[in-house]
């Protein structure tokens, strides 16, 4: 068994000496190992390679030096003594080039075949060329979404199928292959030269030097969405992806992974998010009209012309609810810091909230917050009829409920507090988000931040403790300053340094509370990118509630931003529409 890594890898070859081929595409828990032996910021793909195979008896490696990186990782596997047998690929598909790796072709046989004993069988080559071309690379029938860009590893390829409402292609730089039917020549060299060109022209991958024709995989009019992922610190892509969502018009997510878990649930929200966004694919998938749907709902909405400045604790009196033809729901909002819930009823009537800290327990904390809602709306388990959970521990939550991502949610519930609303950014205790909507109020678009604390709830917690305050006096300190501050550093624990520094050097309080509201809105702007935030734009999440960085927000944007009375609970609030809308 020789492992692969590349579609330009000659595996029908190995194939001509009896020996199969396996993918090798295997994530990571951690790069403690290959920290060691490679510089952090070459791509994490070669560096899972060395973090997997580093150090221990495996089998052979076929690799091409499509990149620097992939080249870096053979030869540290080489130098520790293990079999890497590295292709030199070019990087363009002329006659020269067909040549020069048939070349490559050349010695790789002579190379295997003295590694292995074997002798190289051309029927048997032949057979694998012909087997592979009977093999349509990816193929679907009719709508489909594309996993495009960079590889992913498995794992994550069959979630977002998972929550995918249309079959996937899948599209990226190891899921394309093709190999033509081979010649019938018994000549050694032609057919050598024939392989090198099926291998060399097919649909290329970003480190060609040619890459025009990638255009076709986006011309397919049954291609409806794109799922373009990146791999960290490889830039190949993430230049296709910038054009790509200049010029398209079907709807396109980016992805970075690390092919670590640490980002999993983020990821899942993302794909999620994704997919609740795009509304029609539902009416596509299952032959519905989905988007005369989304009209009505929108048409019956029952919105204010202004912000509901409230959210009031009961705005139907106890003796309505009994009426018989109302019905109750409830939002429950599973954050990092707090758990909320919000009871409707089915005039869309908000009858209680509730707010609990969420400490380590997520059920018990989801139990909390509904039991405290109900109690304030004078209601039993019972009468509540259905429920959707939202937040980061939704899916633990314990209730038996549909389960919708925060970006959703959150979205609904500000265009319910105001239907004027384009933009929403959500600012919690672990991330933040910019969400676009359209006029009926879908997500039409969203950014969220990296696996970074800065910009949330959590690095003002941090440069609190530093300046030796608490959140509610940091809220309102930064508004009387007076020197204007920049806090350079976007990285938390780069910024607690940079704080620290201001102190010393006799700073002002205010002076830094302020640079650091200024700091956090600038980076929620670069969040939401080169298109300028819409108006009405609305601040949810318990962030919003610091009115020194809602000041900076808009003091940034040039204009107001929106905050309800009780922004953290915009999520359940939204939760709970979603929750009438179920029925």
């Amino acid at each position: 068994m020789i492992d692969y890594v590349c579609r330009y890898a000659p595996i029908e070859l190995i194939a001509g000496f009896g020996e199969q081929c396996r993918y090798y595409n295997l994530p990571v828990e951690h790069f403690a190992g290959s920290d060691r032996l490679i510089h952090r910021n070459v791509c994490s793909f070669s560096r899972s390679l060395l973090e997997k195979r580093s150090g221990i008896n495996v089998g052979p490696l076929l690799l091409t030096d499509c990149c620097n990186s992939i080249r870096r990782a053979g030869d540290v596997l080489s130098a520790q003594g293990q079999r890497v047998f590295m292709l030199n690929l070019p990087h363009n598909d002329d006659s020269c080039a067909k040549k020069l790796y048939a070349n490559e072709l050349m010695k790789l046989m002579l190379d295997y075949g003295a590694y292995s004993g074997r002798t190289f069988d051309a029927g048997a080559f032949s057979a694998a060329c012909k087997n592979a071309a009977g093999k349509a690379a990816g193929s679907v029938e009719g709508p489909y979404i594309a996993v495009m860009g960079a590889r992913m590893s498995d794992e994550l390829l069959w979630k977002i199928q998972g929550e995918s409402l249309l079959p996937l292609r899948n599209v990226t730089c190891t899921g394309l292959r093709s190999i033509g039917v081979p010649p019938e020549t018994t000549d050694a060299a032609a057919l050598l030269e024939w392989y090198a060109g099926e291998l060399l022209s097919q649909i290329p991958c970003m480190r060609m030097a040619d890459v025009s024709s990638r255009r076709r995989l986006v011309l397919d009019p049954n291609l409806k969405a794109i799922v373009y992922n990146t791999v960290s610190f490889c830039d190949f892509y993430g230049f296709e992806f910038a054009g790509l969502r200049r010029e398209i018009s079907v709807p396109i997510l980016k992805l970075e992974t690390d092919y670590t878990p640490q980002s999993a649930a983020e990821l899942r929200t993302r794909v999620e998010a994704f997919f609740e966004s795009i509304d029609n694919l539902r009416g596509i998938a299952t032959g519905q009209n989905s988007a005369g749907k989304r009209e009505k709902r929108a048409a019956g909405r029952s919105v204010a012309s202004g912000c509901r400045q409230d959210v009031p604790s009961a705005t139907a009196s106890i003796a309505e609810s009994r009426s018989t033809d109302r019905y109750f729901t409830a939002g429950i909002d599973s954050g990092s810091t707090s758990t909320n819930a919000v009871i409707m009823d089915s005039h869309r009537n908000i009858m209680a909230s509730a707010t609990v800290l969420t400490g380590t327990r997520v059920g018990e904390s989801a139990q909390r917050a509904f039991h405290e809602a109900l109690v304030k709306a004078d209601l039993s388990p019972a009468e509540i009829r259905h429920i959707v959970t939202t937040g980061y521990g939704r899916r633990n939550t314990g209730f038996a409920a549909d389960v919708v991502t925060e970006i959703t949610c959150h979205a609904k519930g500000a265009f319910f507090l105001n239907g004027k609303v384009r933009t929403v950014v959500d600012i919690g205790g672990q991330d933040s988000k910019v969400i676009r909507l359209d006029r009926h109020g879908v997500v039409k678009d969203f950014a969220m931040n990296d696996k970074c604390a800065a910009g949330t709830g959590r690095f003002l917690e941090m440069m609190a403790q530093s300046l030796g305050i608490s959140i509610e006096e940091m809220s309102l300190c930064g508004k009387t300053w007076n020197e204007g501050i920049t806090i350079s550093s976007m990285c938390s624990v780069f910024a607690q340094s940079e704080v620290v520094s201001l102190i010393a050097e006799g700073k002002k309080l205010e002076d830094i509370v302020h640079g650091l509201d200024l700091s956090i809105a600038s980076k929620v702007i670069a969040l939401g990118g080169r298109a300028p935030l819409e108006r009405e734009c609305m601040m949810t999440g318990g962030v919003a509630n610091n009115s020194g960085v809602v000041e900076a927000m808009e003091q940034k944007l040039g204009c107001q931003v929106l905050v309800p009375d009780q922004p953290e609970l915009c999520g359940a609030l939204g939760a709970a529409l979603l929750a009438l809308e179920a029925h």
